[in-house]
């Protein structure tokens, strides 16, 4: 039985470099790999942006109240007359990896463990836990909720210790208000601190 794995960690921790290097070692033995992601991310439109600068086209993106096995099933067989790039035309399916995971509907992540075990086609998710104000994303507790194994991703604060929160910042000033889901652009953006550094910039409170 394959399984379904939650590769999570703060911003800059290398998720989308991951999911890349990930895909290339399965297509290099030949294997055909599908790559999505949910289509609110809008950054990079409908490709894996990697902050080293590496960019891919997905094969599908995942709409709200979309069913994420019956968009998988559709690319996997072919029949998908809107399907994006396929990028090794050799069925079957070894892996379906799926980027920004945090913004998938809990349905959807039960959608990821049914393709792992009913299709038998493991499934890497990568997203973070948490937004700006230490809130888990839905998506992100349904996946440490029912993963089969969770694999935290490391990135440092700007002091040297472990990352694990993410603040929100306009210009210069760290906001604590506002949509939990907020695309990192031209008037937010995000920066990875350590617990510590966190309840600095925070004034010693957790969330809102």
């Amino acid at each position: 039985m394959a399984k379904l794995y939650f590769r999570y960690g703060a911003m800059n921790s290398g998720k989308s470099t991951g999911l890349l290097q990930a895909a290339f070692n399965y297509e290099e033995r030949g294997q055909r790999v599908l790559l999505a992601k949910p289509d609110v991310d809008t950054k990079g439109d409908s490709d894996v942006v990697s902050r080293l600068g590496m960019t891919r086209s997905v094969d599908f993106l995942i709409p709200a109240g979309a069913s994420a096995r019956k968009l998988f099933t559709a690319q996997a067989h072919g029949d998908d007359p809107d399907a994006l790039l396929q990028h090794v035309d050799t069925p079957p399916v070894a892996c379906l990896l799926v980027d920004e995971a945090q913004f998938l509907e809990p349905e959807q992540v039960d959608d990821l463990f049914r393709i792992a075990v009913l299709d038998n086609v493991p499934v890497l998710a990568y997203g973070i836990r948490t937004d700006f104000r230490t809130r888990a994303f839905p998506g992100s507790l349904r996946l440490l909720e029912i993963a089969h194994t969770l694999e935290e991703l490391k990135t440092i604060c700007r002091c040297g210790r472990k990352a694990i929160f993410n603040t929100r910042r306009i210009g210069d000033h760290v906001v604590f208000d506002g949509n939990q889901v907020a695309i990192d652009g031209q008037d937010v953006w995000y920066e990875s601190l350590c617990g510590a550094c966190y309840l600095e910039v925070s004034g010693g409170r957790l969330g809102n």
